[in-house]
């Protein structure tokens, strides 16, 4: 199983990016699927997941700006991320775990939110 997580980069306070994260070898819509994030000198932490229902689960930092979806007919999910913030820098993963010890990780996308 392979996760490629895409789309990070440089932008303005405010603005917007859309993270992709393509799902190689088993079907996401099997699992649970997550996007995490990692500043510097911070632990990983969940930003949202969305379930194998379609039900999604927001951090509280990113709740009315970030959205979670996914594309089962592609493989793919996504973090729309709106009104981004300087405390929103970090690496993002993507993450999706179809049971206990079963779950695979992506090597991360870096957003970086210029004030």
């Amino acid at each position: 199983v392979q996760l490629q997580a895409s789309g990070g980069g440089l932008v303005q306070a405010g603005g917007s990016l859309r993270l992709s994260c393509v799902c190689s070898g088993r079907r996401l819509s099997a699992g649970l699927m997550g996007w995490y994030r990692q500043a510097p000198g911070k632990q990983r932490e969940v930003v949202a997941r969305v379930t194998v229902d379609g039900n999604t689960i927001y951090a509280d930092a990113v709740k009315g700006r970030f959205a979670i979806s996914k594309d089962n007919a592609k493989n793919t999910a996504y973090l729309q991320m709106n009104g981004l913030k300087p405390e929103d820098t970090a690496v993002y993963y993507c993450s999706v775990s179809w049971g206990l010890l079963n779950t695979s990780w992506g090597r991360g996308t870096q957003v970086t939110v210029s004030s």
